[in-house]
């Protein structure tokens, strides 16, 4: 017992023996253990549905969860784009000591994401749901089995976008802990209730997939009324006062415009590249796109790295460069890479060697398990060149450079992803393991540019009013 203790010892030591190290790990984890957590109950989620005892209605059941998604990503694309700027502003103006302006900031972000962006996508997806499943590739059955699972998720979509925002702003603050509190509170709700309500047990309607989007919606709408009071009750670094006054800021705005527009015309090229992307995938029919979700759902759980680390380097590259420390914001971003892309190349490992195992906890069809299997093979040497690149681009977007993210998500996914597969599925055959090399190629192609933007040290001279 005494040599395990001091081992954990000698461990915490050597994390926290650095300065620099330890502010990157202070602010990353939470957000790690968020995310990796977050993801897991998704995956769980996919897994219950995937599991259901009429295999024709789990295939659809998983294809019209990744057919929805890709609307919602759309969506919260570009809601996290105008965050992307809160979370610079916010960063920029504590670590300049200009506390007065981070409640404004944090006011302007809120209004704009509900009334530009959350409440109009809201209305027209509810609107042409059918248009859009069918557009994004939606066969016969799946439209039919997830009509409502996507009406739902669009009304949940308006609570999520006004969590989204409040998370951005108290992530640039480095408070990085509440938002993981709330978070898993609401994500253990979402993964309870659909227990519930997918295979109605405890007395609950048995609704397959709609009670999935039941359960998803109501915990959008707890997560938003739990992280609003602890805010309003002043339990947090960001303080939002209703009674005070509240004026629309040119200089505000125009810093969210500056920051915001690149960071969204970025995520729309990402989106539209992933779902023209996806429109390759489906074509190659429900039981193939089906593997295809699988390995999207385990993705999204290897984005996680790099993701916390690359919001650890956005906040702490922004409030450095707002205290006129850029040297400092350098040395920041370099350690946030090196931590991110030692835990992704463990991923790494983990998806190739264990494959087979890890699909098999999604579905017991042996021909999704082999397909998903082997693309998971190319998805781990995604790995390392997939965390640098998060990582990289977010102490980017930190310094309020948008603008080369830009550059690169539209030469990556529109210039390589989408066209690279579609060669490599349609023309040359190769099905779903084309789909996966692209992404490689794209992720490789989107590291190295990123990279020589971040070399160039031109990111140190953003400025922002």
């Amino acid at each position: 017992m005494y040599k395990m203790l001091e081992k954990k010892d000698r461990l915490f030591a050597l994390l926290f023996s650095n300065a620099v190290r330890k502010d990157v790990i202070t602010i990353a984890w939470p957000v790690l253990i968020e995310l990796l957590l977050g993801s897991l109950f998704g995956m769980i989620d996919m897994m219950m549905l995937g599991r259901q005892s009429d295999p024709a209605v789990a295939a659809a059941s998983v294809s019209a969860v990744g057919i929805t998604n890709q609307p919602v990503f759309i969506g919260l694309s570009l809601i996290q784009a105008l965050n992307v700027g809160g979370t610079a502003m916010v960063a920029r103006y504590l670590g300049a000591k200009q506390h007065e302006r981070v409640e404004d900031t944090v006011k302007h972000i809120i209004l704009l994401n509900q009334l530009l962006l959350a409440l109009p996508i809201s209305l027209l997806a509810i609107i042409f749901t059918d248009p859009i499943m069918a557009f994004v590739g939606a066969e016969a059955d799946t439209l039919a089995i997830g009509r409502s699972y996507f009406r739902i998720i669009m009304v949940g979509f308006i609570f999520q976008g006004f969590t989204f925002a409040l998370s951005a702003a108290l992530r640039g603050a480095g408070d990085t802990k509440l938002p993981m509190k709330v978070n898993l509170r609401v994500n253990f709700i979402n993964v309870l209730g659909n227990a519930l309500l997918i295979y109605g047990l405890l007395g609950f309607p048995k609704l397959g997939v709609t009670g999935a989007a039941i359960s998803t919606a109501v915990s959008n709408v707890l997560a938003s009324i739990i992280l609003l009071r602890y805010i309003l009750n002043g339990r947090s670094i960001i303080k939002i006062n209703l009674t005070s006054s509240f004026r629309l800021s040119k200089d505000i705005i125009y810093n969210l415009i500056k920051i915001g527009v690149p960071a969204s015309l970025e995520q729309m090229a990402l989106r539209i590249g992933i779902f023209l992307f996806v429109k390759v995938v489906a074509a190659l029919g429900t039981v193939t796109f089906a593997a295809h979700q699988i390995c999207l759902s385990i993705l999204g759980l290897s984005f996680q790295p790099g993701q916390a680390f690359g919001i650890a380097a956005s906040s702490l590259v922004g409030r450095s460069l707002g205290a006129q420390k850029p040297d400092k914001a350098q040395e920041y971003a370099r350690e946030t890479r090196k931590i991110g892309s030692i835990i992704s190349s463990f991923m790494a490992f983990i998806f190739f060697v264990f494959g087979p195992q890890i699909v098999g906890l999604y579905t017991r069809d042996p021909e999704i398990i082999r397909s998903a299997s082997t693309a998971l093979k190319v998805i781990a040497l995604v790995q390392p060149f997939q965390s640098s690149q998060f990582i990289l681009a977010g102490g980017l977007r930190g310094a309020g450079d948008t603008v080369f993210p830009l550059f690169s998500t539209f030469i990556g996914v529109l210039g390589v992803r989408v066209v690279l597969s579609y060669i490599l599925v349609s023309v040359m055959g190769y099905g779903l393991v084309g789909a996966w090399m692209a992404v490689f190629a794209d992720q490789l192609v989107r590291w190295a540019l990123v990279y020589f933007r971040f070399q160039s040290g031109k990111w140190k001279f953003v400025t922002i009013r």
